[in-house]
């Protein structure tokens, strides 16, 4: 099937879903009606840019019916400059169609839970870890995001044994999910007085932030406990038993929040990362068979994966998964880190287009 087929077949759907939507019955089931607004959004997305292809396919095929058969020098003339100017249009066009033939991930437009964790390197690792959360703080910033601190435990020599915070705005999982795996540091640590290069390495864990609708959680299977927050926050907090862990006792996934300054609001957020770890369970299965299939820019579940170098002497970091190095460290830590994100996502739907994944397909 060539392109302009598939993207017909696209139209007569996306016409199809808009019938659907119109559908009492589709309306009152909310899962199903937002799955289809969804779904709406993405093809009528597709079917503007077909009618626009459409256009200029039309525009061009005239211009050149004009240089087979008109003679008059002005005509001609007009001709010829209206083809250079369609012709690097109906190709840039249809390279944009091609890539939103990608289907995108279901999760992509969700909020997010980062959770970072030092690795190997006992206190160099806390430090770096911290570095870690003072650069997601700051790409946060730079792209307008809400940034919500959930929990943290702080190393003995400043950074963190483990941090979580929540990320909301347009797309965050989307841009987000491409940090998850190990981050590795090579640098003169600041507890070392020798002056020689370690390596120690940090965890990040990047999950879709899961509603009500997407995990049916029963209340009965967890355990709530609360206790008193330490750390930062001021005293009022510590006078309190505001903090809160829960425990679902099927999996033993334990959460615990700590920073708001009321046991109702860290109930409600612990809640929320619960309900995220238990869809990334679901989640990273889909990510294994997926990687089982292609090549995937995303780690799976295990968080294992070795996906980043960040080498302080050099100057330099390296993306593992796809041989990307830069020479712009100060920069990327202040945040600047979209540009690795970005050739990461284009890695990941060429590897999409290859395997023949495409929207209806």
């Amino acid at each position: 099937m060539n392109l302009i087929d598939k993207l017909e077949d696209i139209n007569l759907r996306f016409q199809e879903v808009g019938k659907e939507l119109m559908d009492p019955l589709v309306a009152s089931d909310v899962k199903k009606f937002a799955s289809l607004n969804r779904e709406y959004t993405q093809l009528k997305e597709i079917s503007d840019a077909l009618a626009s292809y459409k256009l200029l396919v039309s525009n061009l095929e005239e211009a050149k019916k004009i240089l087979a058969s008109e003679e008059d020098p002005e005509m001609l003339d007009m001709a010829k400059t209206e083809l250079q100017a369609l012709e690097p249009q109906l190709q840039s066009t249809e390279d944009a169609l091609k890539m939103m033939l990608v289907p995108p991930d279901p999760d992509d437009d969700k909020s997010a839970i980062v959770e970072v964790r030092a690795g190997t390197g006992g206190d160099e690792a806390s430090i770096f870890a911290g570095d870690l959360y003072r650069m997601y703080q700051r790409f946060a910033e730079i792209k307008g995001w809400t940034f919500e601190l959930v929990g943290f435990n702080e190393g003995s020599s400043g950074g963190f044994k483990e941090i979580s915070f929540s990320l909301e705005g347009p797309g965050v999982y989307g841009f987000m999910k491409y940090e998850s795996g190990v981050h590795r540091v090579q640098r003169v640590p600041q507890t070392e007085s020798q002056g020689r290069v370690h390596t120690s390495a940090a965890t990040v864990a990047v999950l879709p932030e899961a509603e009500e609708l997407d995990v049916e959680l029963n209340m009965n299977d967890v355990k709530k406990d609360t206790f008193r927050a330490s750390g930062a926050g001021g005293q009022h907090i510590n006078k309190t038993e505001s903090a809160v862990r829960l425990t679902h006792l099927p999996t033993g996934i334990v959460v615990e929040c700590q920073d708001g300054r009321s046991q109702h609001k860290n109930y409600d957020q612990a809640l929320t990362v619960l309900r995220s770890r238990l869809y990334e369970m679901e989640n990273s299965k889909r990510l294994a068979e997926i990687a089982a299939k292609r090549k995937t820019m995303v780690s799976t579940g295990d968080r294992s994966a070795k996906i980043r170098t960040y080498n302080y002497p050099q100057g330099r970091i390296t993306d593992h998964r796809i041989g990307y190095t830069i020479y712009n460290l100060p920069a990327f830590m202040n945040g600047e880190i979209e540009d690795v994100i970005e050739a990461l996502r284009v890695a990941e739907n060429a590897e999409k287009l290859k395997a023949g994944e495409v929207v209806g397909g």
